[in-house]
Parts: C-alpha cells; structure tokens; sequence
C-alpha cells in the first residue's frame, strides 16, 4: 500500500449542517455519516463562500471566491483554464474520479436573464453586447454537462480530463428529475423509465402535501442515489488493484427538491414527527413579509428554484421527505464504507464529508435557497475522518470556509497549493477572524425589486449583510439571538458593533483579493 492518503471525498447538495444525527438532530438518522464523525472531526462552525450550487462547487474545486474565479452565480460554469486541486492531485500522481453531480457548468439549457438593470446606471445590451473576456465560457467545451445534449456518456464527449477529473460519470439535475449517464444508465436497465418519473407518473399518497413532492415511481435500486454509490464501488474495486493513491469524489445531488424519496424512503419520517424551527414565521425584513403575503394571495410561483413561504404543514411534509433523502444516503455512503474496508482501502482512505450549501427548511417560514444568508443556508456540515491521524469526536468551533477544502486535502497529500488560492489548511493553521460569503443572484424573485448583490461577514459572535442597492441591511447576535431573529442594524446600540463588523468585512476582502497571477518581471 502507497504511504500516500487516498481520498474519498462525499458531498450532498442543498444539506444544512443539522440535518445530522452528529449535529444534534434528533429524528433523522445518519448512523454511516455520525460515524465519520465520531471517528475524525466535526466542523460546527463550517461556512459557503457562496450559497449556490455552481458558485460553492467552483470554490470548493479552486479554493477561491466566486469574484475571483467567475462562476459568480448559477449559468457561469468554471473556466477550464482555472487550476483547480484535483488537478494538482493528477498531475503528483494520483488517479482522480468524479462520480454524481459535478455543477461545475450548466445542465438546464435554460437562456440566462439579463442583469443589466435602470438602477445600475446601466444602458440596455445590445445583442452584439462584448463580455470583459475573450474567453467567455459559452463554447462547446462548456457544454458538456447541458442535458439536452446529452445523447452519449460524457466521457465520450470529453478532450483530455474533466476539471482534474479523469474517470467522469455525472449526475446531472437532481432528485426524480435527475439526468446525464445517470439518466442514459438507468434507461439501459428499463425502457420505460421515462414512465416512471416526474410527478405526471408518480404514485397514489396523499400524506406529504408541499410544492414539489410526489411518490416518485423510480424503485430504489434504479434512484440516482443508488447508482452513484454502485458507481463508486465498482471505481474503488478498479483502484484496490493498483499500487496509485486516488482521489474519489462521490457526489449525491439529493437532498434537494423536489423532494422525492423512492421506495421505502418516502414514509420513513411522518410529518406529525417533525418540529418547526423556532423562527417559522418570523421576522419582518421586507422580503419576509412580501413572501409571506405572496403565499396567502397564492401569487407566488413555488415550482422553481426561487424561495418560497409555505405552511406549517407544508414545512412539515418537506422536511420529512428530506429526511428521508438523507436516510437513504447515509445508507449509501455505508455501503460504500464497507467496500473500502472489504477491499483493504480503508486504513489509508480519509474520508471527507461535506454539502455545497443549505436550505431554508422552514427557517423564517422559508424553503430553497438564495438571498438570505440565515445559518440554515450559509452553514454546512464538514467531517474530516483520516484513519492515519484519528482524532475520535473531535468537535472545531473555529471558523472554517468551503474556500479551505482544497487547501486543507493538498496538505495532507503533501502537495504544495497553486498560487492564488484563498484557503487555509484547516489541521494546522489558525482560524481567520471571520469568513466572507459572496452572492449576486441572476434574476428578480419575490420580495425583492433587482437582482441582489450581497456580501456577508460572519465573526465568532456575529452575522453582517451588506446589500447592494439597498437601504437595509442585517446585523444579528449570534451567541444570544441563534435563530436570528432581532436584526440590530439600526440600533444605536449596537452602532459600534456594525462599525467594527464593516473594518472586519473590508480587511477581509482586501485580504481576498487576488494574488494571481505570478509577476513575470519586477517592472
């Protein structure tokens, strides 16, 4: 066996930090992943530089911020000329996999919205409006995970590696609408599995009412959840034979909406069972109320990825079906730990585990994602477990960022980081004074005039947002306001704390600001 660390790297999608058993909760159980952590250490304090899928993800692959790799928002994939640390991975030796959900470039096809607006002082585009680059992303090398293209594997389609990535098979979108070689796999296995899903197909329960949940029809053995770990295995099987280190991420693109667990998955967890957050319904930032007013017009669509109010019971209902996403998971992930322990893996395997961003799942009487960086959003769980340096249950309150993945796995594998990257390696360094969490939405959604360009800082005792174009902002206490539920940033009071709050944000992000690339010359 090779002395270098092998890596296993899961990440679910839209997965708050206590959706956990090892983080507190109660009702879901996550034995697979609390093992993990009761084996290695758990991050409480692990934060999104970017609250997104594409933004986070890039960040997680570059170890940068979205204002400086580019991938500011959904629709804006990841230059393939950015270095990310699978690459550096490859390139020192070790094999690489990618087997799930990728999101490093778009899959829905869907024309992107013009964010030029009259607020911004900004003329209309012209359609032969130039981008600041020459490269600007929209070639056919950023095409590959578009699912309406995707008529063969995209290993198929692919010139040379994937983002560092040289085994690739993806699953792109999510849940029972879940796609790319998933989608060409499971066809394989029934011709008539485009019967099975969406909800035009799904199967008779009336126990879970909530936008966007149905019984889906897909059995368990053909969900994306259940080939992405098969998948897994089968790379792991190829990897025992070998004499090379590997680097697997394994990446479920559930718990997500639509919320639709297959199988025995579906009525695990009653909705009766389920508590509301302290917040639901609380509140009164102006989104807030204009959400909450928009749910009792019923003006509101709620069938998209914006967020929505819902119900008491329609809060309930989703987040027991997402509980039961997440149950079939932590099956999954167990699985696969027994194949690495089956094939002599495990002992130099770390595992790590991890989500993309979070969701609102009632908080505020919200679901989804997007535009409020409440905890349950912003707030991740991260679980580090590297059977050569056990540190059993170790808990870190030190504040973390997905921005130090990167740095933290090239550590470890003792390969020196790319210049330009922004994190830290969470083993051996100390906590910053805070972290920044970066958005710029593409689109208007409800409770909101323009697109919203945020920038969040989050100390050891408090959250601060900043908002571009508007004339209010958020300020909570953390340690005596948990469920952010008192917004100071307009009391007197509290005038010196938003003052300092701002010092720290602009030292931050002066400190994030880009070192690359290298000089050439002195002048």
């Amino acid at each position: 066996m090779t002395a270098r660390p092998n890596f296993l790297f899961i990440i679910t999608d839209q997965h708050r930090a206590d959706h956990l058993g090892c983080y507190g909760n109660g009702v879901v159980k996550t034995p697979n992943i609390d093992q993990l952590a009761a084996k290695g250490t758990r991050f409480e304090r692990f934060y999104v530089a970017n609250p997104i899928c594409m933004p986070n993800r890039a960040s997680i692959m570059t170890g940068r911020m979205s204002s400086l790799h580019g991938a500011r928002h959904n629709g804006i994939p990841l230059s393939r000329n950015h270095t990310t640390f699978v690459e550096l991975l490859k390139d020192a030796g070790y094999r690489t996999a990618l087997i799930g959900k990728s999101h490093l470039q778009s899959f829905t096809g869907l024309p992107a919205t013009n964010v030029f607006t009259a607020q911004e002082g900004k003329q209309a585009p012209s359609a032969s409006l130039r981008d600041a680059f020459k490269d600007n992303r929209h070639t056919d090398d950023y095409e590959l995970e578009n699912t309406r293209h995707w008529e063969t594997p995209v290993a198929e389609r692919l010139s040379g590696d994937f983002y560092g990535f040289e085994h690739v098979e993806i699953a792109a979108g999510h849940a029972d609408e879940a796609s790319g070689d998933y989608l060409l796999w499971a066809r394989q296995q029934r011709t008539d599995f485009d019967d099975l899903v969406g909800p035009e197909n799904a199967l008779p329960d009336h126990r879970y009412q909530a936008p966007q949940a149905w019984r889906t029809s897909v059995p368990e053995e053909l969900y994306s959840t259940s080939w992405i770990a098969e998948r897994s295995q089968a790379w792991l099987e190829e990897q025992a034979a070998g004499d090379q280190p590997f680097f697997l991420q394994m990446s479920f693109p559930d718990p997500h909406h639509p919320f639709t667990p297959p199988g025995k998955y579906w009525g695990m967890y009653s909705p009766s069972d389920i508590d509301l957050p302290a917040s639901f319904g609380k509140g009164d930032l102006p989104p807030l109320l204009a959400m909450r007013k928009a749910l009792e017009e019923g003006t509101d669509p709620r069938d998209n990825q914006s967020p929505f109010a819902v119900t008491e019971d329609e809060a309930r209902s989703i987040i027991a079906l997402t509980y039961g996403m997440i149950h079939m998971i932590d099956d999954a992930i167990g699985r696969v730990m027994a194949s690495l322990e089956s094939l002599g893996l495990a002992e130099n395997t770390v595992v790590v585990f991890t989500s993309d961003h979070g969701d609102y799942m009632g908080d505020h009487g919200l679901m989804l994602k997007l535009l409020l960086h409440y905890q349950g959003l912003v707030r991740t769980p991260f679980i580090w477990h590297d059977p050569q340096r056990p540190r059993d249950a170790a808990c870190s309150t030190e504040l973390a960022s997905s921005v130090d993945i990167a740095s933290t796995i090239l550590a470890r594998a003792g390969i020196q980081e790319f210049n330009g990257m922004q994190g830290r390696d969470l083993l051996s360094t100390s906590a910053p004074e805070a972290v920044l969490v970066e958005e710029d939405s593409q689109r208007t959604m409800t409770g909101f005039e323009r697109p919203q360009r945020v920038r969040t800082v989050i100390t050891e005792r408090y959250r601060m947002s900043v908002r571009h174009g508007e004339d209010w902002g958020e300020l909570y206490d953390l340690e005596n306001d948990p469920d952010e539920l008192v917004n100071l940033h307009d009391d007197p009071d509290h005038a010196a704390v938003r003052a300092e709050l701002t010092d720290i944000m602009l030292r931050r992000m002066i400190e994030l600001q880009d070192r690359a690339p290298l000089p050439a010359y002195r002048a």
